[in-house]
């Protein structure tokens, strides 16, 4: 079995490299925002999920200059429950680790009020309007040198995301930064508020997905809400977003998924038959954003682990992807990647998503490429 994989693999045609796990079409026409929902879901896959800046520019540079604006898949579930999230996309919020101040939150869930959150100087986080203006924390993906940057200008939550964006990575996210030993540092400066990277909001994808990025204009105010409950992009302003009422007409913008889950359980090789039978391959990861994209899918399946397109070689002594695509970017669970024969990469369905190897014969569900 493992000589017929490495032949796979040799013998791959390649046709995922330059490829996006999801597309982008701007439709010139103009419709409610659920008429165009009704259009997406017939012709492609949905009105567009948003995932990020690079997501931001795609759409940008699709308007060609000449496009002022277009709905896209997020609208607001008022009657719905909020939502917390962390500002960097990808990190998933758990309601078990948090570190509130004793009372807080304090508005009972009313999605009116106090939707972003600050920390204090012992690194207890309060709850807030989101227009109040604040000092902030930003940090930086790639410098480990000065990853940590308190801000000592005050602005709106949405002000100081946005400046951290432009000038850092965004506003400090997740329980690993905040409890980092340079964010105490930091935070040991007397009474201050800080703003980090923690929100709420009723907002939703179409799609149902649950990506947590979000780039409204910096006018925006949820607290105004005025019944206008449908999200469009507005090209000629960075790409940044505005609210509008759903009867309005105007142009939109779809998406088609590259990808699929597969919810049958499969032994890794015949997944991969499977995949090159019916859709492209087993799907292959090559980024930090395929990544964030592939792990929604996962969120899906029935068994813990989710088959990839990775396989390792024990013969030659490498992990590959069949795909024919180099392992650049990697996702593995600390005690996950111990190298042994017969054993292909696998996603975990819950946590933090990340790879391990599992034994070729185990049957898991699969995530396929698409042509």
């Amino acid at each position: 079995m493992q000589w017929s994989l490495i032949l796979l693999f040799l013998m791959a045609q390649c046709c995922f490299i330059d490829c996006q796990l999801y597309e982008f079409h701007y439709i010139n026409e103009n419709k409610t925002w659920t008429e165009a929902q009704q259009y997406c879901r017939e012709k492609h896959t949905d009105l567009v999920t948003v995932t990020n800046m690079k997501d931001i520019k795609r759409l940008i540079n699709m308007s060609g200059g000449d496009k002022r604006e277009a709905w896209i898949g997020l609208y607001d579930q008022r009657q719905g429950t909020t939502t917390w999230y962390w500002s960097l996309p990808g990190l998933e919020f758990n309601e078990s680790e948090t570190n509130w101040i004793t009372g807080e939150p304090t508005d009972n869930g009313n999605p009116k009020y106090k939707n972003c959150v600050f920390l204090n100087q012992n690194l207890q986080w309060g709850d807030s309007g989101c227009g109040a203006t604040k000092f902030f924390a930003c940090f930086n993906q790639t410098n480990t040198t000065h990853k940590y940057h308190l801000i000592e200008e005050k602005k709106s939550w949405l002000e100081a995301q946005s400046y951290c964006r432009e000038k850092h990575t965004d506003l400090i996210s997740g329980m690993k930064q905040l409890q980092d030993e340079e964010v105490k540092k930091l935070m040991n400066y007397g009474s201050i508020q800080v703003y980090f990277g923690l929100f709420r909001d009723t907002w939703r994808w179409s799609d149902g997905s649950s990506f947590s990025f979000r780039h409204w204009n910096l006018q925006f105010n949820d607290e105004q809400y005025n019944g206008r409950q449908c999200a469009m992009t507005v090209f000629d302003n960075g790409g940044r977003w505005r609210n509008e009422k759903c009867d309005e007409k105007k142009p939109f913008i779809c998406y088609d998924d590259k990808v699929i889950l597969i919810k049958e359980n499969k032994i890794w090789e015949d997944a991969l038959y499977y995949c090159r039978d019916h859709h492209d391959d087993l799907v292959t990861i090559t980024n930090m954003d395929d990544q964030r994209w592939i792990q929604e899918k996962v969120k899906n399946a029935s068994t813990d682990y989710v088959w990839m397109g990775l396989h390792y070689a024990f013969t030659l002594d490498f992990w590959f992807w069949v795909s024919d695509e180099v392992v650049s970017y990697e996702n593995w669970a600390s005690d996950g990647q111990m190298d042994d024969c017969d054993m292909s990469g696998a996603m975990k369905t819950g946590g933090k998503h990340q790879w391990f190897k599992r034994n070729d014969d185990e049957k898991l569900n699969f995530i396929c490429s698409k042509k």
